[in-house]
Parts: C-alpha cells; sequence; structure tokens
C-alpha cells in the first residue's frame, strides 16, 4: 500500500492544490480510488496518468484536448501541433525582446554606465509581462483552444501602433470598479444599459482583432471564473460579470 496516496501526499508530490485535483476529478480527467468514507486515494495508474495530464497541459494543450486523448476519441493532432508550434514562436518572439532589453543594460554595466529610469522600468514591464502570460495561459488554456490562442497570436500585430496598454487597464479598472460599487442593480435600468455600452466600447481594440473562437472562449473562462478565481486573481469581481451577461440577456428578450 505504499504506493497509495491520499490527496494531500499528491498535492504535495505535484505542487498541485487540492482543490485543482479535485477540479480534475470533476472533468473526467483523472478518477482517484474512493475509501466507504468517500477518502481519495491516488494509486500507480491514477498517478501516472495525473503525471501525464501535467506533461500535456505544459505542452500547452487544454484541459478538453486532453481529455478527448484520454478518452481514446479522434483529435486532429496535425492541426493541434502546428497550433502549438505558431504559439510557442509567439512566446519566444517576446523572450528574444525581454532579452534584447536585459543586453542593453548589461551593455551599460559593463561599460560603466549608469542605468536610466525608463531602461529599468522597461525590464520590469518586459518581466511582469511574460510573468502574467504565463499565469493567465494555465487557466485559459482551459477555456480557449491553442488554436484560437495561435490565431490570436497571428492578428496581434493589428492592433494600433500607438494603442498604450497601461491607459487601457486603468480604464476597465475604473469601470469595473463603478460597475461594482452600483451593483445591486436591474439588468433593464438605463443605468445598466449605460454601464453595458461603456463595456463594449472598451471591447473595441479587442473584438476588432480577435476570432470568433477567441471570443468564445474568453466568454467561457469568464462564465466559469468560480471555478479559478482561487488560482488567478480576476481582473474584476465575478459579479460584474454576471451583471455584464445579465444585462446582455436583458437586452436580447
Amino acid at each position: 500500500m505504499t504506493d497509495i496516496l491520499d490527496i494531500a501526499a499528491v498535492a504535495r508530490a505535484t505542487g498541485l492544490t487540492s482543490r485543482a485535483l479535485r477540479f480534475y476529478e470533476a472533468r473526467g480527467l483523472v478518477a482517484p480510488l474512493r475509501t466507504a468514507s468517500g477518502r481519495r486515494l491516488f494509486g500507480p495508474a491514477e498517478l501516472a496518468r495525473l503525471h501525464e495530464l501535467l506533461a500535456l497541459k505544459r505542452a500547452g494543450l487544454s484541459l478538453a484536448q486532453i481529455k478527448t486523448l484520454f478518452d481514446g476519441r479522434p483529435i486532429d493532432l496535425g492541426a493541434l501541433l502546428r497550433a502549438q508550434v505558431a504559439a510557442i514562436d509567439a512566446q519566444a518572439q517576446e523572450l528574444a525582446q525581454a532579452r534584447s532589453h536585459l543586453e542593453i543594460a548589461l551593455s551599460r554595466i559593463d561599460r560603466g554606465e549608469p542605468l536610466d529610469a525608463a531602461t529599468l522600468c522597461s525590464l520590469i514591464r518586459s518581466g511582469e509581462s511574460m510573468t502574467m502570460q504565463e499565469e493567465w495561459k494555465a487557466v485559459s488554456g482551459r477555456y480557449i483552444s491553442a488554436q484560437a490562442e495561435a490565431d490570436f497570436a497571428e492578428t496581434m500585430p493589428n492592433m494600433p501602433a500607438d494603442f498604450d496598454q497601461a491607459a487601457y487597464s486603468a480604464q476597465w479598472a475604473d469601470l469595473t470598479a463603478r460597475i461594482e460599487a452600483a451593483l445591486p442593480l436591474d439588468p433593464a435600468s438605463a443605468a445598466a444599459g449605460a454601464f453595458y455600452d461603456e463595456w463594449q466600447a472598451l471591447l473595441a481594440p479587442f473584438t476588432a482583432i480577435a476570432t470568433p473562437a477567441m471570443m468564445e472562449g474568453v466568454t467561457r473562462m469568464y462564465d466559469h471564473v468560480d471555478e479559478w478565481k482561487d488560482e488567478r486573481q480576476p481582473p474584476f469581481a465575478s459579479e460584474v460579470w454576471h451583471f455584464i451577461r445579465s444585462v446582455a440577456a436583458a437586452r436580447q428578450m
């Protein structure tokens, strides 16, 4: 019985949270044994399946794609792998840019030149951007397909050259804070409609370049925000998202 581990031991061994393990079980990706009292136990087969799941996730497959593979159902592996290569290429380009910033800084240090604040800020922003992207990918990969991610990466250069990400993020923070402060609010009210129109206007730069598959995936991700909000801090309260969805539904009635 030494190869049988409870959920706490598996969490320690894999670095996953118990919540994540229960989530994978609920999605049918892993099936731990159960004792008469309902306690979860992971044997060698379950642990092997879990390691396969983690390896496929690291390769960039979504949970839906992994489930398809585990179930033995047909999947276009060629298209999937091509999409992953495209996504890796996009990430490699971002890493190359970050490396370029570091090399510039190091060359200045080697010459005995002081680093100015602008260069330091640029380095910090580059590092934060890459970290945040990796953290978000762990969540978004459950709801957005690799193909949709790759297609979106190809459209990113179409973003206006003068697009200010910092200002854009500040606008979203302001809008969502105002919505949260106004709740509860009748979805059919004029005030709710004004918030919804402002939301759609802010989405315009994204919707202009996002594919339908990307839009559907993002919508699905936020529809299930309660499943992942303990892993990654959402940019706004789940109540804000549910409110926007309710206003959209009210407008369709």
